[in-house]
């Protein structure tokens, strides 16, 4: 029963968040990062490209890590590292590039532009049950 946050992205730099439960998430179980899936998951048509994540616990994902587990590495710099100075390097908990149960978050880029979806408007809303009050 694997639950996941995807945050999708497309080129335009938009982005937006669905969130997958139970069999809807299974295709994405075992896919490593930098791997491409099909979009329709999601109900968009095109492709979707992991590019990171984070578990539940906010370790993030890191694509030169192999397999699921988390694991302590050394970093200079990328993934994971803020404030490195010149020259330190930082011991620090990642997990790896493999999608599985425990990850929670995961970013993906997709090869199109995502359909505008119309905001709903609550003051339009407003207005509208204060004119059927009136009437009545």
């Amino acid at each position: 029963m694997a639950n996941f946050k995807l945050t999708i992205s497309d080129i335009t730099g938009k982005s937006i968040s669905k969130e997958l439960k139970d069999s809807d998430a299974n295709p994405l179980l075992g896919l490593e990062l930098g791997k491409e899936t099909d979009a329709s998951i999601v109900g968009l048509n095109g492709k979707l490209k992991l590019t990171g994540g984070s578990d539940k616990s906010g370790v993030p994902m890191r694509n030169d890590i192999h397999g699921s587990a988390r694991k302590y590495v050394l970093l200079s710099k990328g993934v994971g590292l803020q404030d490195a100075e010149i020259g330190q390097r930082v011991r620090k908990l990642m997990r790896g590039n493999t999608v599985s149960e425990e990850i929670y978050q995961i970013n993906c880029k997709f090869d199109g532009e995502l359909p505008v979806e119309a905001p709903v408007d609550e003051t339009s809303e407003a207005t509208e049950e204060k004119t059927e009050d009136k009437k009545e």
